[in-house]
């Protein structure tokens, strides 16, 4: 996490300080306790022995993930296994580095996830285990893991899972660009090619179950020459085919907890038919076709956020996905939903423990489950509070990542105070006339008062009136609005 007094080079004091702000307001903590960082650093200097760990250093491993990461979770193999595939997926054995009571478990416990700044994350673990002796970097040594071994059939249906803990050796760190690379050149690697056909299958299967992946555009901060840009961003077909690994072992994870009847699961419930029949109303409004013999996540599914009018409405499409928590049993299953709406299946966080302090008690438990052992009594034991840790450090998360968006924004319209910009309007409350438009020029989403509800999916044309860096404010007002739906 960044110091209190060290700057990111090139951002402005005035930055700094909101970020100070930011972090004070939210209560997260300003670095690592001494016992903490000691203990992490002893690690790294006298690794455990890790006994127990089958050596699979034969299998060759790479990671996918974005280029300036250093805290790998996750490797992968794939290999054909008759008209079907083999699927290796190495996820960083946190729990063989930290012992239950120890000076970084309980920090971890208090952290519950890694929250992600440019220059100013606040990490879950010290950054001496979580990027580098835990991380699985390709550095030539092998690292701990817990080894899933998924076996999939030629619809990519998955058929059987295993989970064991082995020594693995990460031959490649690899980027999502490096990949498409790869897949475009004349003699790419087996494992991109396999990662294409499973990932498209997977796909295949999520549509077919009904699951839902909302298509909107990150708003990405880039670093560049000592300071900040924004970015509309979606994702890379290399990026979701890697996602469908990781979501294939959270369902793989989740229902081996409820055949157990221990484990913990994120879920979410159904959308209401209420929210349906309002997307509904949006989608007419908009003059968004919308057949009413089509179920909403087909519907969901085929918008193109880069149709103004069709953004609006996936920005309405969140509405549909409200209440998602973490669903905690050890003493049989729970009489309660225990599905994940969006997923269409029963799922589990698994394969982030690095900054994700849930996947650790969920691998665990599902170690346990695989290999016929007792579930051990310090993951039993922490499970009915995991939950509201979660819950409570998902939002602090989440009001971190807009809090320094906010603070991007204000830096990139600094000196533009009085500018006119051509914007889209992709919301508005109608009950208090707070709207948010896009300026996709710098990749702004703003909000504004006064707005009426009847220019969402329009053309507006908005000034700039005022930026204040340290609080992150930037103010906008409507010169205009085109009679016209964007196009």
């Amino acid at each position: 996490m960044i110091s209190r007094h060290v700057l990111i080079p090139g951002v402005p004091d005035e930055v700094v300080r909101g970020l100070h702000r930011l972090q004070s307001e939210l209560g997260l903590p300003a670095g690592f306790p001494p016992a903490v960082l000691a203990q992490a650093e002893a690690l790294r200097a006298d690794p455990p022995s890790f006994e127990g760990h089958r050596d699979r250093t034969d299998i060759e491993f790479l990671t996918i993930d974005p280029a300036s990461s250093r805290d790998l979770d996750q490797a992968l193999h794939i290999v054909r296994d008759g008209d079907g595939y083999t699927v290796h997926y190495a996820i960083a054995d946190v729990a063989a580095w930290v012992e239950p009571g120890s000076p970084i478990a309980d920090e971890a416990w208090k952290r519950g996830q890694t929250m992600y700044a440019p220059g100013a994350k606040v990490s879950l673990h010290p950054p001496a285990l979580s990027e580098d002796a835990a991380s699985l970097l390709a550095d030539g040594r092998p690292r701990p893991a817990m080894l899933w071994t998924h076996r999939l059939d030629a619809a990519g249906t998955l058929v059987g899972s295993t989970l064991e803990r082995a020594m693995v050796l990460n031959r490649a760190k690899l980027s999502y660009a490096d990949v498409a690379a790869q897949l475009a050149a004349p003699d790419p690697s087996e494992t991109a090619v396999l990662l294409r056909e499973v990932g498209t299958l997977r796909v295949a299967l999520e549509v077919e179950r009904g699951g839902i992946n909302l298509n909107l555009p990150d708003q990405e901060i880039v670093p560049e020459n000592g300071t900040w840009r924004l970015e509309f961003r979606s994702m890379l077909d290399v990026e979701e085919w890697n996602a469908q690994v990781s979501l294939m072992t959270g369902i793989a994870a989740a229902h081996m907890m409820v055949d157990g009847k221990v484990g913990i699961l994120r879920t979410l419930p159904p959308a209401e038919k209420s929210a349906v029949a309002k997307l509904r109303r949006v989608a007419a409004s908009l003059d968004v076709d919308w057949p009413t013999d089509l179920p909403y996540p087909d519907f969901v599914r085929s918008l193109d956020p880069t149709e103004p009018k069709e953004l609006a409405v996936i920005v309405q499409c969140t509405s549909l996905f409200r209440g998602a928590g973490y669903l905690a049993f050890h003493d049989g299953l729970p009489e309660a939903d225990l599905g994940h709406a969006a997923v269409a299946s029963v799922y589990a966080h698994a394969t982030a423990p690095l900054r994700r302090l849930v996947d650790r008690f969920v691998l665990e438990t599902c170690h346990s489950l695989s290999t016929g052992a007792p579930v051990p009594g310090w993951v039993i034991e922490a499970l009915d509070g995991l939950p509201s840790v979660m819950q409570e450090t998902g939002q602090k998360a989440s009001a971190y990542e807009r809090g320094v968006i906010n603070l991007a924004e204000a830096l990139v319209l600094q000196c533009r105070i009085g500018q006119v910009f051509d914007a889209v309007v992709i919301d508005v409350n109608p009950r208090n006339g707070s709207g948010t438009f896009q300026i996709t020029e710098f990749a702004i989403e703003a909000r504004i008062t006064g707005t009426d509800p009847a220019v969402v999916g329009k053309r507006v044309r908005v000034r700039l009136d005022g930026v204040d860096l340290v609080e992150g404010n930037v103010t906008f007002s409507i010169e205009s609005a085109s009679d016209e739906s964007a196009r």
